[in-house]
């Protein structure tokens, strides 16, 4: 009965994986919302967290050994790396149209098909042990819950009769087939499977962070009180103590994150965008925090309450929810490890069967005549059948391997033995996209040796090791079960020891083909060609467009090969005419279109089928390079002139906008100097022809007039003299007239001839001079306007009842300081610096205008500069407005006698 509902839960949660993978593809919104999304793209990359991460982790630790810590070390180390290696990864699969690490490797070693072939087959070898594992996984998983307080059940299977690993095995393969393998894709991306993906990710980690609490906070009332168990001195690097071991371990585990085809496919394949990296580099390494908070709590609360007894010390996260009867928390925990060993199976099986069926089922099948007459104008089906059978041959290969050989060990070792085979292509890959001399003789000669140390000192002892009588292989089997860190580092230095050596070595002493330099030169240098990669490859061949155009349409169909055709055409100023050879771009396109689809392997074949590739001179290579860099330096020099366009463009726009504003200050200024001329010549008009027409006026009368009449006058020649003025500052046509003079003396010059205006507004003035201030070089004139200016400013400013205005003068280092400070309202805030532009009051809308012409700041502001100092205003904390000024004792100026 037990069995019967958690199969049904799992049924469940399976229907959930189908309804979120099937709604994202359904929908055009949720397919926008997953491609290119970061967050997303992070929580896939999280499919290395797998059974492994969920059972074995717990596990290893439970020898009070926190080497399982390596395995997440690594990633968190090389998580920063990615925006490096990756980035180079996505921009030559993007460029190239690469879809598989199969691919990818022998793309760059002269599209060698036979080494896409190799690849494949050893990836096969290596990973299937892994997907195993995750099969291992859960039927441990299963089998805890089920039999747990039954010690006599040994039946494990759903209804008497359906094994449940099997069961397990062949939902995925549906859900695979359902969500891959539908149609014939000629994009890396399945954004249904993706989301589906990303949303397991989410549930591993809450489940096993909810798992933690519960340990940590419900058996036991705190961390401390889980710490607290550990024997003395029993918690340590390894079973070694080895800080070698453990360095080797944290190696291993970071060129397996690269290179694990499962992270290959997410990291890479499955990026829409290089831009997604720059959150994966931290969100990645948060996450891998997070899922192993509690790792070493849960071991050591298995060691204490079953440290007497058989219980698989992989199962300890469901053995103590059952222990305490919270069945409902063992479901749930399995529910947990169900979700991060399918992810895995999922994407590492889609991974592999893609290789499987682009590199050994397609190239060897596609042009067989079974297959054209029976697929006859549906060759577009042809890749489908084979991937779904592929998928079928991966996970049926996985079960077996459970079924025979997983079944003995533990999770974490099964995993380390898969870690190292994946590392073995380490060196060809990396040394492929930074190495130039890398060719494809080292690259097989590396992998092959790598694989072979491999072989025969992991897989046989596994494979054997209870059939042969050999002590080594008992050793070995011994050391991979109960210290498998040991045997790990040991095999793994050697075997990338002789794989990198031979891999140098043999593309030293061997000649690269032209084919090889040019993909050399692309793969090292994609930066400087992915924007122009069509034109940089080598081809060079007789190809006709209508054999070409029938090709593509086999497997795009005519409607949609026609539309690629002519886009890429168009965009590339090529000219098809079907009597004419048709150009190397247009051949690479179309490689690279069905490569999309069916895998650089099989797109290379049927290209080739109909084509007439002609051998390629290094000559070749070296004008196609060059010419490619002349369009790199052109393409570069074009964008330069296009952004020094644009900075002249937004330069004139700039310049168009001051002289607009200009304009209208202009405008301005002319109406507040003409409104301010016509009030005294109006009133000069008026009373001359008053004088003029009564002859018989008193005399005293007579006399106001004329003195009315000679004030305005005064004012007009003011305002006429402050616009000369300020035309000449502007212009530099003015030239200060430099004396030695008091600074006092001037102040004290200033506040007599202001002592009438003040005492008429009720205005107080206080002073206070520096005594010690000495003689000084400066225009004693035109600083004495300033300081009028500023007090006059200040007497139209102060309080209307009291005013007091204060000036003082002090020294700072070799300047004066005079201050001005008057107790009206202020200087808005904001507008400290605008008082000082010219023609401000003109420019100053919506506020009331203050008597005068509003130049006298501005003015102001040019003596000031003219006399190499400085002048600002400030609000004082207890007065109103503060004007302060500065002038250096020394003029570096002609000085006038």
């Amino acid at each position: 009965m037990v069995g019967s509902s958690i199969f049904f839960t799992l049924i469940l949660y399976l229907a959930l994986l189908f309804g979120i993978a099937y709604r994202i593809d359904l929908s055009k919104k949720w397919r926008k919302r997953i491609t290119g999304n970061p967050t997303v793209y992070a929580l896939t990359l999280a499919v290395y967290c797998s059974a492994w991460t969920f059972f074995g982790s717990v596990g290893a630790a439970s020898t009070y050994s926190i080497e399982f810590l390596t395995i997440y070390i690594g990633p968190l180390i090389v998580a920063p790396l990615l925006w490096i290696i990756y980035r180079k990864f996505i921009r030559i699969s993007k460029a190239q149209g690469i879809t598989s690490m199969s691919d990818f490797i022998s793309s760059r070693y002269n599209k060698s098909i036979a080494l896409n072939r190799l690849v494949t087959i050893l990836l096969v070898v290596g990973i299937i042990p892994y997907i195993a594992l995750q099969i291992t996984g859960i039927e441990r998983g299963l089998e805890t819950v089920i039999s747990w307080g039954d010690k006599s059940r040994t039946d494990f299977s759903f209804f008497g009769f359906i094994d449940m690993a099997f069961v397990v095995t062949v939902g995925l393969g549906l859900f695979l087939i359902a969500f891959t393998t539908r149609k014939l894709q000629d994009k890396s991306q399945n954004q249904g499977m993706m989301g589906a993906i990303a949303f397991e990710s989410i549930v591993k980690l809450v489940v096993f962070v909810v798992f933690g609490i519960y340990v940590c906070y419900y058996i036991f009332d705190d961390q401390s009180q889980v710490y607290a168990l550990i024997p003395d001195g029993e918690l340590k690097l390894n079973t070694s103590n080895s800080f070698s071991q453990w360095f080797g371990m944290i190696v291993l585990s970071g060129l397996a994150f690269l290179f694990l085809p499962r992270q290959f496919e997410v990291g890479v394949f499955a990026a829409s965008n290089e831009k997604q990296l720059k959150k994966a580099i931290w969100m990645f390494p948060v996450y891998l925090i997070l899922i192993n908070l509690f790792v070493v709590p849960i071991a050591i609360a298995g060691n204490h309450f079953f440290a007497e007894t058989d219980v698989d010390k992989d199962t300890y996260m469901l053995a103590l929810p059952l222990l305490n009867g919270h069945k409902w928390m063992a479901i749930f925990v399995l529910l947990g490890g169900f979700s991060a060993a399918s992810g895995m199976i999922i994407v590492a099986t889609h991974a592999i069967s893609k290789m499987v069926a682009n590199s050994i089922l397609l190239p060897s099948f596609i042009d067989r005549p079974f297959f054209i007459n029976r697929f006859k104008g549906k060759d577009h089906k042809i890749p489908v059948l084979f991937r779904r059978i592929s998928i079928l041959i991966v996970l049926l290969l996985a079960y077996f391997y459970y079924k025979l050989v997983a079944v003995e060990y533990s999770l974490i070792s099964i995993g380390l033995v898969s870690f190292i085979a994946v590392s073995q292509f380490a060196p060809a890959i990396l040394g492929g996209i930074f190495w130039k001399h890398g060719n494809v003789k080292g690259a097989f000669a590396g992998i092959i040796s790598g694989f072979v140390i491999w072989f025969i000192f992991l897989v046989i002892p596994t494979l054997f090791g209870g059939d042969m009588n050999k002590n080594y292989i008992t050793l070995v089997t011994e050391s991979i079960e109960n210290n498998h860190g040991a045997i790990i580092t040991t095999v793994f230095f050697w075997s990338m020891f002789v794989n990198t050596s031979l891999y140098v070595f043999v593309s030293l002493i061997s000649k690269q083909s032209n084919l090889e330099r040019s993909q050399a030169e692309l793969f090292v240098n994609i930066y400087n060609y992915s924007e122009s990669v069509e034109s940089s490859v080598v081809w060079k061949g007789k190809a006709f467009f209508p054999d070409v155009q029938s090709l593509l349409s086999r497997f795009l169909g005519e409607q949609r090969a026609n539309y690629e055709l002519r886009t890429f055409t168009e965009k590339n100023n090529i000219q098809l005419d079907e009597s004419e050879e048709l150009d190397s771009r247009v051949v690479r396109h179309v490689e690279k279109l069905l490569s999309n689809m069916i895998g650089s392997a099989s797109a290379r074949i049927l290209v080739a089928s109909v084509t007439k590739e002609d051998q390629i001179s290094m000559e070749d290579v070296v004008d196609i390079l060059e010419e490619s860099q002349k369009l790199m330096v052109l393409n570069k020099e074009l964008n330069q002139t296009s952004q020094e366009l644009k900075r002249l463009s937004d330069a004139l726009k700039l310049t168009n906008q001051k002289l607009k504003k200009n304009d209208l200050l202009k405008d301005e200024f002319l109406y507040t100097v003409t409104h301010e001329l016509r009030t005294p010549l109006t009133s000069i008009k008026a009373l001359s022809e008053l004088l003029t027409d009564d002859e018989g006026m008193p005399e005293d009368i007579r006399k106001e007039f004329l003195q009315t009449i000679l004030k305005e006058t005064n004012r007009m020649t003011r305002l006429i003299s402050q616009v000369l003025d300020l035309e000449n500052f502007e212009s530099g046509k003015h030239q200060l007239r430099i004396t030695h003079a008091d600074i006092n003396e001037l102040i004290v010059y200033c506040t007599n001839t202001m002592d009438e205006s003040f005492r008429k507004k009720n205005i107080s003035l206080h002073i206070a001079l520096d005594d010690a201030l000495p003689v000084m070089e400066l225009d004693y004139d035109r600083i004495t306007q300033v300081v009028i200016n500023l007090l006059t400013n200040a007497s139209n400013h102060c309080n209307t009842t009291k005013g007091a205005i204060h000036i003082g003068t002090r020294k700072l280092n070799n300047t004066v300081v005079v201050e001005i400070t008057d107790n009206g309202e202020g200087v808005e805030q904001g507008m400290e610096q605008v008082i000082f532009e010219k023609f401000f009051q003109a420019d100053s809308k919506g506020t009331k205008k203050s008597k005068g012409s509003g130049l006298g700041l501005a003015i102001s502001k040019k003596i000031i500069q003219l006399h190499e100092g400085k002048i600002w205003v400030e609000k004082d904390e207890i007065f109103g407005a503060k004007f302060i000024f500065t002038l250096p004792f020394e003029q570096n100026k002609f000085i006038v006698a």
